[in-house]
């Protein structure tokens, strides 16, 4: 009797709270779906970027972030109390917001969440948001104007060092709207999206990792200002238009050690097994090996390259291999992000835990190397087991010309290492 009457009691409180709970929720409000105008603070500063919501009713909500023509998709997971959570991909971070109370549903306030375990949130960012805003730094109505243009390319030199210059922008200008992208030998910034008022700029960009602010002044046909890379660095630069500016080759910025021919490793895949490009598999193959970490944002566009094209080509006799340098030095952390990226790139080739991201490690590890200057790295290997080719950064489709460049002689190459013959084919039925 005693046990029937604690059933009952325990199934009523049960049905209480679930009935508690639906009522709850039928009071909450969702965000509205369409355009979104958000705004990081960023060391007491705004940054802000675009977005939009999609499907929040059905079964695939979206968020998608927007910057200039670039559109960067993301799932979104439908909280209690009308909050939002969409997690960056491949990046180990996260959006989270909740509607503001009163806002009917046109408001939100939440965080940029740093998901990496040893960083215990210290890079955290916290944001607000406006629904129905298309503009990014001025609206429509408050815009001054400017008698400047910065359309064209300009060489940009950090104030910190000596060298220079020490990035290539790529601007472009209609009316006061201002596009365009920052490129280093390490890469580029992605599309960046702004406005010109006056004599002065802004640019932003934010799609996954973290968010990038450019402003700056304008000043007898110069420029000057600062980058603020979001949860890591600030940059002070000045800069002039030059139609002849070029950064360092990057073929050249990464090279083998003097009497070295190839490079060599062995490292876990992601079940554990040992991949070297001393395995059967690569004997006689062109390979690719790409050096990478999803943490990066040239290393996943490089990947969206690379991935297709893989697709499109192995029955030639080619092979790649992922060389995957993490935010954490664990194996389980790598298990985790990577196959996340596997599955987001729908990757066919080999990806294996080269250890925690450090390019002086990463040298140490792919033996044979002067340097590893940047991630991402391009190793491309003959049918021979020789080097051919090693490409320091990746430039995206935003550079246009150098993009396009790059994409050209990527396939020229391999055009030419497929097209010779494999030196073990005679030895491979003895």
């Amino acid at each position: 009797m005693r046990h029937a009457y604690r059933s009952i009691l325990r199934h009523g409180l049960a049905l209480l709270l679930a009935l508690c709970a639906a009522h709850a929720l039928a009071g909450t409000v969702a965000p509205a779906e369409g355009l979104w105008r958000g705004e990081f603070t960023v060391n007491g500063e705004a940054l802000p970027f675009n977005f939009e919501l999609a499907g929040l009713e059905g079964a695939q909500p979206r968020l998608v972030l927007l910057n200039g023509s670039r559109r960067d998709e993301f799932e979104v997971e439908k909280l209690a109390g009308g909050g939002i959570r969409a997690v960056m991909n491949t990046y180990d971070a996260a959006l989270e917001a909740t509607v503001e109370e009163g806002s009917g549903g046109k408001r939100l306030v939440g965080h940029y969440r740093d998901l990496v375990p040893k960083r215990n949130g210290a890079n955290d960012l916290p944001f607000t948001a406006e629904h129905g805003q298309a503009w990014r730094f001025v609206p429509p109505e408050r815009d001054a104007g400017s008698a400047a243009n910065l359309d064209g390319k300009w060489a940009i030199l950090n104030r910190d060092r000596s060298a220079g210059p020490n990035q290539v922008a790529l601007l472009r200008q209609e009316g006061t709207r201002l596009t365009g992208v920052f490129m280093t030998v390490v890469g580029d910034t992605r599309e960046l999206e702004g406005v010109v008022q006056g004599d002065r700029f802004w640019l932003s960009h934010f799609s996954g990792p973290s968010p990038v602010l450019v402003r700056g002044t304008i000043e007898d046909g110069q420029i000057q200002g600062a980058i603020s890379f979001g949860i890591y660095n600030v940059a002070r630069f000045e800069g002039h238009r030059s139609d002849e500016v070029e950064l360092p080759d990057p073929y050249r910025l990464t090279y083998l050690k003097d009497g070295r021919r190839s490079i060599d490793f062995s490292f876990p895949d992601l079940e554990g097994r040992p991949v070297s490009l001393r395995d059967d598999k690569y004997r006689g193959k062109v390979v690719i090996v790409e050096v990478i970490g999803t943490w990066c944002p040239n290393c996943t566009d490089q990947t969206r390259f690379l991935a297709p094209w893989f697709r499109e080509n192995r029955q030639r006799g080619v092979e790649a291999i992922a060389v995957a340098f993490e935010q954490e030095d664990s194996f389980e952390y790598f298990q985790q992000r990577l196959r996340k990226f596997r599955d987001l790139f729908d990757i066919r080739y080999d990806i294996v835990h080269g250890g925690v991201a450090d390019k002086k490690l990463a040298t140490e590890k792919l033996q044979g190397l002067n340097y590893m200057a940047a991630f991402p790295t391009t190793i491309v290997i003959d049918r021979r087991g020789e080097v051919r080719e090693i490409y320091t950064g990746f430039t995206g489709p935003v550079t246009g010309g150098y993009y396009e460049e790059y994409v050209a002689r990527f396939n020229a190459l391999m055009d030419e290492l497929l097209a010779e013959p494999d030196p073990y084919a005679a030895t491979a039925g003895q």
